[in-house]
């Protein structure tokens, strides 16, 4: 067990200063170097590894779609892409389609969390409309069945990694008041910082929803101590919608070896 908590720690520690990852980076390289690209590789790899930031932005454009598996193709449809965006963007300014006075509707919520964290990790605008664009539709098509699962699916891998845990929400009346919205519908944006939301989206992307449910269960097993301190349902859910930030980067990593540990590689799954 010492050894274990020392192994994790060690993966964290060298995660963090930038030394994990370098034979994963040559061999994202070499799937990169192909042509035409290997989509169904290139999920593999994100689900096994973090990707690089230097490449996160072309592989995740290639996943979703937005650029073509050929290289050749990249410039000319991005080029595409750069006029669509401005085409849509023009008419919406010539229109007024929204005004400050427009009310929001809660899919406005949702899209505006997922948007605010996109436009942090993408600088480029019209990368950043392509992502949050496709993005979005893949939670709304291809997750759209899997989605509504995560809660049931949370309350069974949280009883699986610690039942006292589990038991002690329920006692309080918290499992049906959690702030399942903020961990699922908008994928931990505006919980997560960006640096370490953008590694939960990476496995979101390339195919994986469930890793969501990971990372919640990891939240509560990091704040196992505050939260059983907690005797009501209002102090819990109050105190899981603002995490400490600082633990961030540990809980995802943790995460990732959750689901690894009960999931394996889950490429294309929920």
């Amino acid at each position: 067990m010492a050894e274990d908590s020392q192994r994790n720690f060690r993966s964290v520690y060298y995660e963090k200063v930038g030394f994990r990852g370098v034979e994963e980076k040559k061999s994202l390289e070499i799937l990169l170097k192909d042509d035409p690209l290997d989509i169904e590789k290139l999920c593999t790899f994100s689900q096994r590894f973090p990707l690089p930031s230097m490449y996160r932005g072309l592989v995740w454009k290639v996943i979703l779609g937005i650029l073509p598996p050929h290289y050749e193709s990249h410039a000319q449809v991005m080029m595409y892409r750069k006029e669509q965006y401005t085409d849509v963007l023009h008419a919406l300014k010539v229109i007024r389609f929204v005004s400050d006075s427009t009310p929001q509707e809660p899919e406005d919520e949702l899209f505006l969390a997922i948007a605010r964290a996109m436009e942090e990790m993408v600088e480029d605008n019209v990368d950043c409309y392509w992502l949050i664009s496709c993005f979005m539709n893949q939670l709304n098509t291809k997750f759209r069945d899997s989605l509504p699962q995560l809660p049931k699916a949370f309350e069974q891998y949280l009883n699986l990694e610690d039942s006292r845990l589990l038991n002690h929400m329920k006692t309080c009346s918290a499992v049906t008041r959690l702030p399942y919205d903020l961990w699922f519908e908008k994928c931990f944006a505006g919980c997560l910082p960006e640096s370490s939301l953008q590694r939960v989206w990476d496995k979101v992307i390339s195919g994986s929803c469930k890793i969501l449910v990971f990372v919640a269960v990891e939240i509560l097993l990091t704040f196992k101590i505050k939260i059983m301190a907690l005797d009501n349902a209002e102090k819990i859910t109050k105190f899981l919608e603002n995490i400490p930030q600082d633990s961030s980067d540990a809980i995802v990593s943790k995460a990732i070896d959750l689901w690894h540990k009960h999931c394996g590689t889950p490429v294309h799954s929920m």
